[in-house]
């Protein structure tokens, strides 16, 4: 044990100080651009690495402990270190509206909008007509009003936050009632009955889950009713034995009994998607139409926009909702309603509007297109000559995501990768690794990867990818020679 602990000691001798390292490394480019700081404690984590390496037994040779055995794996950790750790990343998953890839993109106009206002001073809460104070809410609610025809228009951070800030407004200390096949689940656990909780509203369910009649909403009003709420089923559907209310219904029966009626419709759309093979789904002109006072949903998602949560109604509550001291708590900030802006005024023109929101282009996009894109890029990937792949063109089902459409199917096309002699989540992993990552799925011992969601000039990137990745010299043909 003596011998050993000795050889241990003896061993550690050779691991080479911070100091000599530094200075080893002085002149590699990527190393003299990081803080000093940095650099140090990258060193010190490597050497604290090999500490442990030896102190376990899993080095037992001198040479491992080399400045030329350590430098890669601190320069690798180094880059790691000042790379972002918000990445551009390309979404070859077919899902359009991809939760964890960030959502909507948002269109050309939003991103010349976010520019402006980021790099110069703005009149954000500046009226320019009477020179004083004014409301941030005014660069959208004009342009809200005006699409969806509603009295007035809010913003605030996310839908949660609207139905959040609604319900504390309303019905704090009183009744919402809802159909018990409303209760929602949005993304990361968050829950309708929840969020309505927090609010200090009491949650009064009606009706079964798959069927909920008018008469269950008027049997429950009562003294302490503050509100009557529809929450759609976005990113779910029941199917079968089903019965629901209406929105003009529930309207007609709040009006009778001077109730609010408040619809969430979660993703929320200026769009009919059905002309275009889609699902209907309610627009948020609409529910308004229907005689709804108060409608919430989100900026992106199937709008296409900026992550906000948007209200819209009659005055008269929307006054009420803009004065809930939580308001300040929930705003936008500038960055965030100047690409709101941007957004909306596509709408003005829907034709433009579905031309310039990548989102609405992608899910409207024609399976024709999708198969030029798959056949376009599946020749430039044969043209690397890559030995030992299989690639094919395959008909694939893209997804709307984020909650929205989940019933829809969106045919389009893949390019299928298998290798002999790399598995799929081999080049999953690898592909996810690559600058920038590129994000597909894998699916019967295949790597896929989906057009639909691919961008202009991503398939260039894809292509110098498999070549950077598969080939002996990177951006050359991968061909075999024939032996002689």
């Amino acid at each position: 044990m003596y011998e050993k602990s000795m050889a241990t000691q003896q061993l550690l001798r050779h691991l080479p100080g911070v100091d000599t390292l530094l200075l080893e490394m002085e002149t590699l480019k990527e190393w003299t651009d990081a803080p000093h700081s940095l650099k140090a404690r990258i060193i010190r984590e490597v050497l604290e690495e090999k500490r442990r390496d030896v102190l376990e037994n899993r080095i037992q040779d001198a040479k491992d402990l080399a400045a030329a055995i350590l430098i890669p794996r601190i320069t690798e950790k180094l880059e790691r270190a000042v790379s972002p750790n918000l990445q551009r990343t390309i979404n070859a998953t077919g899902v359009v509206v991809h939760t964890n890839l960030g959502r909507s993109l948002l269109a050309g106009e939003a991103l010349e909008r976010i520019m402006a206002v980021a790099s110069h001073y703005s009149n954000l809460e500046f009226s320019l007509e009477s020179g004083k104070r004014g409301l941030r809410y005014t660069a959208v609610s004009s342009l809200l009003t005006e699409i969806t025809g509603a009295e007035a228009a809010m913003v605030v951070n996310n839908n949660a936050a609207a139905v959040l800030l609604c319900l504390d407004t309303l019905t704090k200390g009183r009744e919402a009632i809802v159909s018990r096949g409303e209760l929602v689940e949005i993304g990361g656990s968050f829950r309708i009955p929840d969020v309505m909780a927090k609010s200090g509203a009491i949650l009064k369910e009606v009706g079964t889950t798959n069927r909920t009649h008018l008469k269950d909403y008027e049997e429950a009003i009562g003294e302490n009713t503050g509100l009557l709420l529809k929450v759609h089923t976005s990113n779910f559907q029941i199917m079968g034995f089903t019965a629901s209310v209406s929105m003009d219904q529930l309207a007609t029966l709040g009006r009778k009994h001077g109730i609010p009626v408040m619809d969430d419709l979660g993703s929320g759309t200026f769009v009919d998607f059905s002309p275009f093979g889609l699902s209907k789904e309610p627009t948020v002109q609409e529910s308004l139409k229907a005689g709804a006072d108060i409608v919430t949903f989100s900026g992106d998602k199937l709008l296409g926009g900026p992550q906000a949560g948007i209200i819209v109604g009659r005055k008269e509550w929307i006054e009420k909702i803009r004065s809930n001291p939580l308001t300040r708590a929930l705003r936008i900030d500038k960055l965030t309603l100047a690409a709101l802006e941007g957004t909306l005024r596509l709408y003005r023109d829907p034709e433009k509007a579905m031309a310039s929101i990548p989102t609405l282009r992608m899910l409207t996009m024609d399976e024709s297109l999708c198969t030029e894109k798959a056949t376009t890029l599946h020749k430039k990937l044969m043209a690397l000559g890559l030995q030992g792949f299989d690639m094919e063109v395959l008909p694939s089902t893209a997804r709307a995501g984020g909650g929205s459409l989940p019933t829809q199917d969106l045919p389009s096309r893949c390019i299928s990768i298998k290798s002999r002699d790399v598995s799929a989540a081999s080049m999953e992993r690898q592909f996810r690794n690559f600058q920038p990552p590129i994000i597909g799925r894998v699916e019967s011992d295949a790597f896929l990867m989906d057009v639909r969601t691919l961008q202009q000039g991503e398939e260039d990137i894809i292509v110098t990818a498999f070549s950077t990745l598969f080939c002996p010299e990177p951006l050359l043909p991968c061909i075999k020679k024939e032996k002689p």
